[in-house]
């Protein structure tokens, strides 16, 4: 994405690209400290700011996969960490297996109505080595928002 492109990608998430900044616009908010937090990706580089921003006994959730994860500091306020994986239910044959579907489902109707808009950051075209380079150079260098798409594939 252009620069202009991650600007207003960030306005449209409430965010203006630095996530240090996070905590302040919190307060500013007169909210008080969240008792819940989603991490969708570099959960790792985060994980301080993640316990500042945390009420005493809040909860973490994420769905990337760090390369290290340092639990500690998440003690002193008695955070808990939850992960999520959407195949864990069929990978493990749950006793909540058909749970499942009825996320689904409500996912559907969501979309359906609007609520629920797709992650779709870019489309780069055609499956071609020029566009693979580009995908992977844009994966590679962390800044990647939303999903990408390749089209063409046989």
């Amino acid at each position: 994405m252009e620069t202009t492109s991650k600007t207003r990608h960030a306005a449209r998430a409430g965010g203006n690209g630095s996530p240090s900044s996070t905590t302040p616009r919190i307060a500013a908010l007169g909210l008080g400290s969240p008792g819940i937090v989603f991490s969708t990706t570099h959960t790792d580089r985060h994980v301080d700011e993640i316990v500042k921003l945390l009420a005493p006994q809040g909860r973490l959730g994420l769905i990337d996969d760090p390369k290290t994860f340092d639990i500690v500091p998440f003690k002193q306020k008695s955070l808990s960490v939850h992960w999520e994986l959407m195949f864990t239910r069929s990978m493990f044959d749950t006793v909540d297996l058909r749970e499942q579907g009825v996320i689904l489902d409500d996912v559907s109707r969501l979309i359906d109505a609007g609520t629920l808009r797709t992650t779709l950051g870019e489309h780069l075209g055609r499956i071609d080595a020029a566009n693979l380079k580009q995908a992977h150079a844009l994966l590679e260098s962390g800044r990647a928002r939303g999903k990408l798409v390749l089209e063409g594939f046989r």
